[in-house]
């Protein structure tokens, strides 16, 4: 494998790094300065920001829930795309399979949902 395979990739990062270098440094000299009390403040999704106590506050469980259903859904779709990809060499036995891990996790989520896990207060 000759070096001269390697220059076009090489160019190309030198130039990506070159530019981000260069609107780094060339934004705050160039771009508007119009600061207000908002523009100051931290940002929290649209929500007025909440003074904190000095020594940080803690989160309420109902976070930690919907985190951890989050992941949990989210990992579903994760086993769902090698399933797809690999559908015509399972046969019936990869469907009825993953029929069963969906229903699964469907009546996983009506419990969650029927509970009142998915209400954030």
């Amino acid at each position: 494998m000759s070096l001269s395979q390697w220059v076009p990739l090489v160019v190309l990062f030198t130039l990506a790094t070159l530019f981000a270098l260069f609107s780094v440094t060339i934004g705050p000299y160039i771009g508007p300065r119009r600061y207000n009390k908002a523009k100051l403040e931290a940002y929290e999704c649209g929500i007025e920001p909440t003074p904190t106590p000095p020594g940080g506050s803690r989160f309420p469980v109902k976070f930690y829930l919907t985190a951890m259903l989050f992941i949990i859904f989210d990992i579903e779709i994760v086993f769902l795309y090698p399933w797809a990809v690999a559908f015509d060499s399972l046969g019936l036995f990869g469907f009825v399979e993953m029929l069963l891990f969906i229903v699964t996790v469907f009546v996983a989520y009506t419990y969650v949902w029927r509970r009142g896990g998915l209400d954030w207060d």
